[in-house]
């Protein structure tokens, strides 16, 4: 066996990048399909109840098809800075429309997540038309986490990862170590889901809030970076039993206050929104019955499905965005 010196040891430890997570991290994605349970109706409340956790378990399945699928990438993510200054008017919010004055490949190139959210919704409104239990799960499960994403700062902004900055790893940072260390202190009691008259309006709307809080988020985390040396920001501690090096609680906390609330702010609005969507959905579709719904019964093909990918998740890179390392 070769030994190396510990001195070489370190430096290799040392110089590799805090870890970071997939949109949200996957505890806040669960969190957030969760309680967005409790915002419903009661004519729905009732069967998403029963379901609660198979939906919170399944608001990570489009991470993990991000193991799987290279086309799932730019599902989670848009760069509004790609499309001029902000209100973003040249961006047609109109799928066909956008097509025609930029381009699919150019879209893809900056994501799709607005367009397919709402192209979701209507797949969700279909599914509550035709009773179809199954699917109502699965598609509000999937919609939760694209949703969710929206109200990132850094899925709707191009220097995503802090890549153009020298910030590495913010991406990460905010999403998922902030709320995984401070979520547990978070107000959630939430005002009850609302019908949306323009849903894609109402996303579009999410997503520029997102865009236009990504330049705090990055510069909050420089002045701070600035102000403490490197061994104060980082340190060795154990997540999801693994020892791994990542931002450390001294620093975390540092910048969880100079946010002033952000994340808690944006988790409760993504609660509302999810719920809002969901319920949304459902009006559209008439208000069926859903007490009356056959359990979903889910098939061997989408076991198969769910197996085939937490095995992938686990196993292959991330086919996407680079900065999101698994």
């Amino acid at each position: 066996m070769v030994r190396y010196p510990l001195r070489c040891v370190l430096a290799c430890i040392l110089s590799l990048p805090p870890s970071a997570s997939r949109s949200w991290g996957f505890a806040a994605h669960r969190s957030i399909n969760r309680n967005a349970v409790f915002l419903l109706p009661p004519g729905m409340i009732g069967f998403y109840k029963r379901h609660i956790g198979w939906l919170a378990d399944h608001a990570v399945d489009p991470d993990k098809r991000r193991y799987a699928i290279p086309e799932e990438g730019p599902r989670h993510y848009i760069d509004l800075d790609r499309y001029g200054p902000p209100p973003y008017r040249s961006l047609p919010r109109d799928w066909n429309l956008a097509i025609r004055a930029f381009g699919e490949d150019s879209l893809l190139r900056h994501g799709i997540l607005p367009w397919w959210v709402e192209r979701m919704r209507h797949r969700l409104t279909n599914a509550f038309r035709e009773g179809q239990a199954a699917a109502i799960l699965k598609l509000s499960a999937d919609i939760g986490h694209y949703i969710s994403d929206g109200h990132v700062p850094l899925h709707a902004c191009s220097n995503h990862n802090g890549q153009f900055t020298g910030q590495q790893g913010i991406h990460g940072f905010w999403e998922s170590r902030l709320p995984e260390r401070h979520a547990s202190g978070y107000d959630f009691v939430i005002p009850r889901a609302v019908y949306l008259a323009d849903p894609s309006g109402f996303f579009w709307k999410r997503v520029t809030e997102s865009s236009a809080a990504s330049d705090s988020v990055l510069a909050m985390e420089k002045r701070l970076s600035l102000s403490l040396p490197p061994d104060v920001r980082f340190a060795y501690e154990a997540r999801n039993g693994t020892v791994i090096r990542q931002y450390s609680a001294r620093y975390s906390d540092a910048y969880h206050r100079m946010l002033n609330g952000m994340v808690e702010r944006r988790m409760r609005q993504s609660m509302h929104t999810v719920a809002s969507f969901w319920y949304t959905a459902w009006v559209d579709a008439g208000q069926p019955d859903l007490d009356s719904l056959r359990p979903p019964g889910f098939s061997d093909t989408d076991r198969a499905e769910w197996d085939s990918l937490d095995a992938r998740w686990r196993r292959d890179p991330l086919r996407g965005r680079s900065c999101e390392p698994p």
